[in-house]
């Protein structure tokens, strides 16, 4: 039963009284027998005791399997499902594995530090395709992949396929034998000269596997859709022209998925619809435009461009709630009153046609006083808004606002300026109505009333958070002179919520805000409904953006086929779109945050030898990490680099520590630097460390 119970829970750390919670025992003389088990597990090598009285379950007799992510040093991190600790391989023990590779592992070593051991063997390839430099000589050539690669790959020269010594290309992986030092590739797609903006952003794609083009079949199957909208098919939906109706979006935005209409229909009753783009109506099952929505999953922002799920004429034009123009749209329209309770709510397809297209920053002004369009429906709607997040927030729902840093471009789009977008109650009102949407669709499937039983479908999750992650992030801001008590999972979001109200405006809040998110579990897409944590909510899913999410696109047409009589579908196949699709998420995620490392390269490229003061985000085995304070651009201290004392990273603190003088640098202290080098092949910025401006890490509380 013990045993079962660390196979349940692979990396939990247990002590006697915890295991006896877990196997349901409660008198103290089956407590002793625990005791005693326990020590036998031990001496069988089953489990280990990492500190007195907390038992672990030893892996070192079991070979595991898990995805390997590889670092810039050449040391890599195997994660397997389950496993709290990721379980690190060092440079020669890494095998044939390339990047994201699942992998077959043995744990050499495991107590008290981290868990180290080797790949035996390559289960699966991730890795299809890549960019890189090309090395080329008469006979043959070298590509020096972009990213984390642990090796360069050989290209024979039959299949160099045109390209030149130094340009950036895209390659495809073809074999690695054992008998061979190195993989082999060939090259399919030249991008262009290393360095240069545009193929630099082109890279980026590639490398994460997202399509450069639209196939020909796909424009082709596109160029048959029309804007008309038959008068047999307005019949079928309800007919929303004549309420109310406008979109709110960025100023940038060109594809505008989400409409609200509002009119009042009573003296303490309001009919608020929140409309979103009918793009399950052109994108057609099995057909090849929907193979190519489903092959991205997403759509891609960069910071100079957006590389769409669907092509423009779609995402732009027929699909998008442009003002005065009479669009097909799905609908979850609200009966609400004047505390912002939900009283009735319908879903179905419908015909909106907009009346306006607001800029969040139009939106503000009025909310904040100002004159416009729609007044009376903007403040009405704002209103409830912020009765709908108060509500949501002390049921449990983190606050989490932070800040995103954007680049002001000019027209060449080169970087000329940094600016942070805040999120104001504009923004605030649409997340409030569009959360208020996807809840209430998943709910209306997941949790129907009456003799219905629930049916598959895609919901959006988000699981607890691991208490282990927890305890070491509550150790972490105790640096800083904040405390957070927790005793179990319930209290989590209010202890984060009042931690978040207490570092707002003081030099630490980025940085602790930043380890709370990471401290958090990852949502997730998934036929199986455990809830959205950071939510708090019991049934959640995406329907409110189908032009840049396949999952939404999914939604609508599960709610079409129940609609239709269907009460099941093939539930292993919806689940095996929303396990791809939550990994295009994250690969769409990591391709936009090296577009702003490209870009934040070329903003200080002009300004190598300067000084600035930053702040440490983040601390490696091999340096750590400076944004600086002036411009929010990031750059690297390398340990190497450090002079004047030996350094050695600390996993246990968490930070630098010098040799000689024990003296440590941690996350969030104030330092000044220098940049020695930008450079935008490797998207990176080299800094050199100056000065610790504040050697004790303490907050501005007496």
């Amino acid at each position: 039963m013990i045993l079962d119970c660390f196979y349940k829970h692979p990396n939990a750390k247990l002590n006697y009284k915890q295991i006896a919670q877990k196997i349901g025992i409660s008198n103290a003389n089956s407590r002793k027998l625990i005791i005693k088990a326990l020590n036998k597990l031990c001496d069988e090598e089953k489990l280990y005791e990492e500190t007195p009285g907390k038992y672990r379950l030893k892996h070192k007799k079991r070979q595991l399997e898990g995805v390997i992510d590889f670092s810039y040093s050449g040391t890599a991190y195997v994660r397997v499902e389950g496993l709290g600790e990721d379980i690190q391989i060092p440079k020669n023990k890494t095998g044939k594995a390339l990047q994201g590779d699942r992998v077959s592992v043995k744990v050499n070593q495991q107590g008290h530090r981290k868990m180290k051991g080797q790949v035996l063997s390559v289960l699966e390839r991730k890795i299809d395709q890549f960019t890189g430099l090309l090395d080329l000589n008469e006979k043959f050539g070298f590509l020096i992949a972009d990213g984390k690669m642990p090796v360069d790959f050989f290209i024979p020269f039959k299949h160099v396929n045109g390209a030149k010594d130094g340009q950036k290309v895209v390659a495809k992986f073809l074999s690695w034998d054992e008998k061979d030092e190195k993989p082999i590739a060939k090259i399919v797609d030249i991008i262009g000269e290393p360095g240069d903006r545009e193929s630099e952003m082109l890279g980026i794609l590639a490398n994460y596997g997202f399509p450069l083009n639209f196939p020909k079949q796909v424009l082709d199957e596109v160029d048959q859709f029309t804007d008309e909208i038959p008068e047999q098919e307005l019949k079928k939906r309800k007919d929303f022209r004549k309420v109310p109706t406008f979109t709110i979006d960025p100023k940038d935005a060109k594809d505008f998925d989400d409409a609200l209409s509002f009119r009042q229909i009573k003296d303490n009753l309001f009919e608020i619809g929140v409309h979103i783009a009918d793009v399950s109506h052109y994108v057609k099952e099995g057909s090849q435009l929907d193979k190519e929505a489903f092959r991205r999953a997403t759509s891609v922002y960069l910071v100079d461009r957006v590389a769409p799920m669907l092509p423009e004429k779609l995402s732009n034009g027929l699909c998008s709630l442009r003002p005065n123009e009479v669009k097909r749209t799905y609908s979850c329209v609200f009966q609400i009153d004047n505390d912002a309770k939900v009283q009735d709510y319908w879903i179905g397809r419908t015909v909106i046609e907009s009346d306006r297209r607001f800029t969040y920053e139009e939106a503000q002004e009025i909310i904040e006083g100002g004159e416009g369009d729609f007044k009376d429906e903007i403040l009405q709607l704002d209103r409830l808004a912020k009765i709908i997040r108060d509500r949501r927030i002390k049921k449990g729902a983190i606050a989490f606002d932070r800040t995103e840093v954007r680049f002001e471009l000019d027209e060449k789009k080169n970087p000329v300026g940094v600016f942070l977008k805040v999120a104001k109650d504009a923004n605030k009102l649409i997340e409030e109505f569009m959360l208020l949407a996807n809840k209430h669709v998943a709910s209306f499937i997941g949790n129907p009333s009456g003799k219905r039983k629930p049916r598959p479908f895609v919901y959006r999750v988000h699981d607890n958070p691991d208490l282990e992650k927890l305890a070491e992030f509550v150790n972490f801001i105790k640096r800083f002179g904040f405390e957070m008590n927790i005793h179990n999972i319930s209290e989590v979001p209010q202890a984060i919520n009042k931690l978040l109200a207490e570092i707002a405006g003081k030099k630490e809040e980025d940085v602790i805000s930043l380890m709370a998110i990471r401290s958090m579990a990852k949502a997730i897409y998934t036929t199986e409904n455990i809830g959205h944590f950071g939510l708090s909510f019991e049934f959640y899913t995406h329907f409110t953006s189908p032009i840049r999410r396949f999952p939404d696109v999914m939604v609508h047409r599960l709610l079409t086929l129940y609609e239709s009589g269907a009460t099941s579908t093939d539930i292993e196949s919806l689940e095996d779109q929303c396990e791809y699709s939550s990994e295009q998420e994250k690969k769409a995620s990591d391709a936009e945050r090296e577009s702003t490392k490209y870009f934040q390269v070329l903003y200080v490229q002009d300004q190598v030898g300067q000084t600035f003061e930053g702040v440490v985000t983040g601390i490696t085995e091999w340096g750590m990490f400076v944004e600086m304070i002036e411009n929010k651009c990031e750059g690297l201290v390398r340990i190497k680099d450090l002079e004047d004392d030996y350094y050695y990273f600390d996993e246990k603190s968490y930070s630098l520590k010098a040799h000689n003088t024990g003296s440590e640098i941690h996350l969030g202290q104030k330092v000044k630097v220098k940049i020695t080098r930008a450079d935008v092949v490797r998207k990176h910025i080299d800094m050199s460390l100056l000065e610790i401006i504040d050697e004790e890490i303490h907050n501005d509380k007496p």
